[in-house]
C-alpha cells in the first residue's frame, strides 16, 4: 500500500490520480480550494481518503498540510504537485499581479510542498516526488507565456531536485501532459484583464484554441492517471513522462528546432573562446 499526498484533488487529473490510487487500496491525503470538495473526496473511501483545504497564498499553509498528512498517513510515500491553473494573455497584457498570483500556486506552492516533505523522505532514504508540468513548459506558444514560464520553472526544479536527492533514494518524475478533457480550459483558466487588439492574430489564438476546443481534447484523464501510476511503480520510473500524442508532437518539434538552430549557429557559439582554448 502506498501513501499519497496530492494537491488539487477537486477535479481534473489530480482527482483521477487520487481515485486510481484509492481503487487499488492505497491511502490518499488530498488538498483542494473548497471544503465541499474535500468532504466529497473523503466520502469516496472513508478511512483511506483524507482531504484538507489548502490556500497557497496563506503563509505556512503547505507545511501545515504536510504535517496533517503525515499524521493521518503515518508517512508520505509519494507527493504529487498537481494544483495549478492556466493564464492566457500576451506578455504585454498580463499584469505583474496576475503573473505573481499564477507563480504563487504553480511554482512557489509546489516548491513549498517539496521542501515540507523532504525531511521525512531524507530520513527514510525513500520517497517519490511527482510534478505535473505541461508540454507548454517544453514547447512554448504565443499567448501562454506566463503559464508556460511557470511550468518551465517547475521542469527545472524537478530535474535539479532529481540530481540533489537521487543519491538519497528519492525519485523525481516530471509529468508533462498535452490537452486533456478536464476543466483546465474552463474554470481553471484565467484570461488577462488587459486586451490589446494588435495581438488578435498571435497571442489571442491561444484563448480561441483552448476555449473552443474544450471538451474535444484527445487526452483522457482516466487513462492518463493509469499511465502515471504504472510509470511510478516501475523499478526505475522516468524523469520525464510526456502524456498524449500532442505532447510528443510539440516537444519533438521544439527539440528539432533547437537542434537545427544549434547546428546552424555552431560556428558563432564556438567563436567566443580565447585562442588557447579554441580547440577545447
Amino acid at each position: 500500500m502506498t501513501n499519497w499526498l496530492i494537491s488539487g484533488i477537486g477535479g481534473g487529473l489530480g482527482r483521477e490520480i487520487a481515485q486510481a490510487a484509492l481503487a487499488r487500496g492505497d491511502k490518499v491525503f488530498g488538498t483542494s480550494r473548497g471544503q465541499a470538495r474535500c468532504e466529497a473526496f473523503e466520502a469516496l473511501a472513508p478511512g483511506r481518503a483524507f482531504a484538507q483545504v489548502l490556500d497557497f497564498a496563506e503563509a505556512g499553509a503547505p507545511a501545515r498540510v504536510v504535517a496533517a498528512a503525515e499524521e493521518k498517513l503515518g508517512q508520505i510515500d509519494r507527493l504529487v504537485n498537481n494544483a495549478g491553473f492556466g493564464l492566457i494573455g500576451a506578455i504585454e497584457e498580463v499584469s505583474l499581479e496576475e503573473a505573481r498570483a499564477l507563480f504563487d500556486v504553480n511554482l512557489f506552492g509546489a516548491i513549498a510542498m517539496i521542501q515540507a516533505v523532504l525531511p521525512a523522505m531524507r530520513a527514510r532514504r525513500a520517497g517519490q516526488i511527482v510534478n505535473i508540468t505541461s508540454v507548454s513548459g517544453l514547447a512554448p506558444w504565443a499567448g501562454t507565456a506566463l503559464y508556460g514560464a511557470s511550468k518551465y520553472a517547475l521542469e527545472c526544479i524537478g530535474q535539479t531536485l532529481a540530481q540533489e536527492v537521487g543519491p538519497m533514494g528519492i525519485k523525481v518524475t516530471n509529468v508533462a501532459p498535452g490537452g486533456m478533457r478536464t476543466d483546465f480550459a474552463g474554470g481553471s483558466l484565467k484570461i488577462a484583464a488587459k486586451d490589446i487588439p494588435d495581438y488578435e492574430e498571435t497571442a489571442h489564438f491561444a484563448k480561441r484554441s483552448l476555449t473552443e476546443g474544450q471538451g474535444k481534447e484527445k487526452g483522457d484523464p482516466v487513462r492518463a492517471a493509469q499511465a502515471i501510476l504504472a510509470a511510478l511503480d516501475e523499478a526505475q520510473p522516468p524523469m520525464h513522462l510526456l502524456l498524449g500524442s500532442d505532447a510528443l508532437h510539440y516537444a519533438e518539434g521544439q527539440m528539432d528546432t533547437l537542434r537545427a538552430e544549434m547546428t546552424r549557429w555552431e560556428s558563432y557559439s564556438r567563436s567566443i573562446a580565447f585562442p588557447e582554448a579554441a580547440d577545447a
